[in-house]
């Protein structure tokens, strides 16, 4: 009986511990991961990204900081001092009736204290003005640069993707091409068997059965490496196991249309908008020739006396006393040694320089269209070429394959035959790879990135 409770308690852990496995397996399953997911997680959780975001939040603080120095500057001041040895001055000695003498007096008292607030306005700085306008645009700046980090992101994390899709194809052939020899070596193995086949075909098998296992094993490592790429690419944790979807890529024709518009790219954009910062650096040197004009007010209250002011009455030897004043202060530069001159000419050679640089990147952009033009073109005939190869290679396979079972070709053939067949899908895959990375660049140069998004 007890032996009967044993194997009942046995059996019911047993299920539960199958149970508890099969729950880890269903919570460990792959993430499914299509490429409009990488690129959207990607611009969530990539530190680039991260970073492109905070610089468009910094630079409201910058609009801020520099709008502070329009709005008045309200400072409160306090200072407590003890003069142990009192500064005297000399006096003619008829101010005390004490003429043809003179009398050193001391002027002080041993404790002086002293509170007060003061208040400046800008009424006129023309510098104040061009930085708040330099702010704005700096804040636009940034909001273009994310912009283009975006674009970078989505371009690195597609051909990243494009990539491991590809790998894959080249596994998913090295298994079929296993497969298909795996069944040629149990025939020729029953074929040994009966006598009607030499050893050395079987050897050659399986040396072809090894081969593939071999370059079966570094495909699926380069696999790995990808999905690693990949996952680092999106801000992806690298434990986390992605599947990517087995979904069918095509070479679609793309519609080849004139240059498009250069002033649209973000890349031109960003050197424009350097370009107005550069105008307002060099706004705010030129404001270096203008007056300034300020108004401050400042009101305080002093104690003096031979002891500690604080709590201390003029019984005590101790007074106190308010002062206040009011001004308006206006400074005209005059002469600077030539320093404000030379910081001008200065932002007006970065002018220049910017200046070069807009006209090389349109250029540069203008070449990296046509260049995807041509590059779509060419491959697009390579993938022609590459499906009708791998189509021959498929029919001369099942002829030579026809012909060994009835035994009017050689093991070499059906081998060779496979060989080509293999290689022909391989080529296939790299073409559709090369054709994938060059729409990419071409949905780059057209400043299109972010439907991929869509």
């Amino acid at each position: 009986m007890k032996s009967i409770k044993k194997f009942v308690k046995m059996k019911t852990f047993a299920m539960f511990a199958i149970a508890l496995i099969f729950s880890a397996g269903v919570n460990a399953q792959n993430q499914t991961l299509t490429l409009k997911d990488a690129l959207n997680y990607a611009l969530k959780n990539k530190a680039d990204a991260k970073k492109a975001n905070l610089e468009v939040e910094n630079s409201e603080y910058q609009i801020q900081e520099v709008r502070s120095r329009a709005l008045p500057q309200i400072s409160l001041n306090g200072a407590l001092n003890y003069n142990p040895i009192i500064q005297e001055t000399a006096l003619p000695g008829e101010v005390f009736g004490q003429p043809g003498t003179t009398v050193l007096v001391p002027f002080g008292q041993e404790w002086s204290s002293t509170g007060s607030v003061s208040v400046t306005q800008a009424l006129f700085d023309y510098s104040v003005f061009t930085g708040l306008k330099a702010a704005k645009s700096t804040r636009e700046f940034y909001i273009l640069n994310k912009e283009l980090t975006d674009e970078q992101v989505i371009e690195k994390v597609s051909n990243s993707y494009y990539q491991i899709y590809i790998q894959k194809q080249k596994l998913a052939i090295v298994d079929s091409t296993l497969n298909n020899t795996l069944r040629v070596k149990n025939i020729i193995s029953g074929q040994y068997e009966n006598g009607l086949a030499k050893k050395i075909d079987l050897d050659r098998t399986n040396v072809k059965v090894s081969n593939l296992n071999s370059q079966r094993q570094q495909l699926q490592n380069a696999v790995t490496l990808q999905e690693n790429s990949l996952k680092f690419l999106i801000g992806m944790p690298i434990a986390t196991p992605i599947e990517i979807p087995r979904a069918e890529f095509e070479a679609v024709p793309q519609i080849l249309a004139e240059t498009p518009d250069t002033s649209r790219r973000t890349e031109y954009l960003l050197l424009k908008k350097q370009e107005t910062l550069l105008e307002f650096q060099k706004e705010s040197v030129v404001a270096g020739y203008y007056p300034t004009l300020s108004l401050s007010g400042n009101y305080g209250y002093q104690g003096l006396g031979s002891k500690l002011p604080y709590f201390a009455k003029p019984a005590d030897g101790v007074y106190w006393s308010d002062y206040a004043s009011i001004g308006l202060n206006l400074k005209i530069p005059i002469f600077t040694g030539f320093s404000t001159r030379s910081k001008v000419r200065q932002a007006e050679v970065d002018l220049k320089k910017i200046a070069a640089d807009l006209e090389d990147t349109k250029l540069s952009l203008d070449l990296d269209y046509e260049n995807a033009k041509s590059q779509i073109t060419n491959t697009l005939l390579t993938i022609n070429s590459q499906k009708e190869n791998m189509t021959l290679a498929q029919s001369v396979l099942d002829d030579t394959r026809n012909n060994y079972q009835q035994g009017l070709t050689s093991l070499t053939d059906l081998l060779d035959a496979e060989n080509a067949l293999t290689e022909a899908r391989n080529n296939y895959s790299n073409s559709l790879l090369d054709y994938k990375l060059a729409e990419i660049q071409l949905i780059k140069s057209r400043g299109e990135l972010k439907t991929l998004l869509n």
